[in-house]
């Protein structure tokens, strides 16, 4: 199916972020089975939990190491464009959620080159050169959604919603049972929240 009869779903995502890269990778298994393609933007924790002084210590020690990382993220958009971005939050991501890599330039690096993009990208991860666009893109997300969120938010069409927050990623069936899920509720009018607490830490795989 070409991509002109194909549905956009828009994704905001922090690449530092467990849990949205587990709804990432559940975004891309639910685009082999149905008429979508994921359109990549970024969302920043740091932005988000902006002004929070009820963070704990260990929080908000790893907010610059997510803030460089974005960064990153945001120059190479710029550079390249959104698919770019896509590749390389996939590379990021297998790096920092896969493998534990740690947040640093090396890792930036890495990714960059693996995504076939401009290894001197990760400069940006020290500059404030991109913050302009990485809030516009940030305030884009949560505009669709209000602030009282995460990441990531997806838009499809008029509908716009926080997560799913699921582990680990829905394969198969079970992607395609949830996409469903999440977009009957979406759909409702008037549906707002429905949440229970976690039992378990992101399982990655």
């Amino acid at each position: 199916m070409s991509d002109d009869v194909r549905t956009p779903v828009d994704f905001w995502f922090d690449p530092t972020c467990p849990w949205a890269w587990i709804t990432s990778r559940w975004l891309l298994e639910v685009a082999k089975q149905r008429p979508i393609t994921p359109c990549w933007h970024v969302m920043s924790l740091t932005l988000l939990n902006e002004g929070r002084d009820d963070l704990p210590e260990r929080y908000r020690s790893g907010m610059q190491g997510a803030l460089e990382a974005v960064r990153v993220c945001v120059a190479a958009e710029q550079k390249y464009g959104a698919p770019a971005l896509g590749r390389l939050y996939t590379e990021l991501g297998t790096r920092l959620h896969l493998e534990n890599a740690p947040r640093q330039r090396s890792t930036h690096e890495a990714a960059l080159v693996a995504a076939n993009l401009d290894p001197e990208l990760a400069a940006a991860a020290s500059s404030t050169e991109y913050d302009g666009a990485l809030r516009a893109s940030h305030d884009d997300g949560l505009g669709r959604v209000g602030a009282d969120v995460g990441t990531p938010v997806i838009a499809v069409r008029n509908v716009a919603f926080f997560g799913p927050v699921v582990s680990p990623t829905p394969r198969g069936a079970a992607a395609l049972r949830l996409w469903d899920g999440v977009l009957a509720l979406a759909t409702t009018d008037g549906f707002f929240e429905l949440k229970r607490s976690r039992t378990q830490g992101p399982i990655i795989g």
